[in-house]
């Protein structure tokens, strides 16, 4: 995992269940070798999905990894409102908050 500040909650779940947690971060990284897609769409791909998700801390998490792998925040943003017909505008715009939340951040 990318060196990030990591939510407490996260990291206390983590040292708890370590071999779970190896386990999930070795599934993430097989599932990107077994395709053609690069790292960056597959981050653009997992963001839309966290948004979908309502996940607040995935969303978050897959914003950081994006802007890691080179992802513009335009590309972001267009990610972002991508789906605004599947899972509606207040969707949307929560997931936008998420993603500045990060993006901000980078810029201060």
């Amino acid at each position: 995992m990318a060196k990030e500040k990591l939510p407490k909650q996260f990291l206390q779940i983590k040292k708890r269940h370590e071999k779970y947690f190896d386990a999930v971060e070795e599934l993430g990284k097989v599932v990107k070798q077994e395709g053609p897609l690069d790292e960056k769409t597959a981050q653009l791909i997992q963001l839309a999905t966290a948004a979908t998700e309502r996940s607040e801390g995935a969303v978050h998490s897959h914003v950081r990894r994006a802007l890691e792998a080179g992802v513009t925040p335009e590309e972001i943003y267009h990610t972002m409102i991508l789906v605004t017909s599947t899972i509606g505008f207040p969707n949307v715009v929560a997931a936008l908050s998420w993603a500045d939340d990060i993006i901000q951040n980078k810029k201060g």
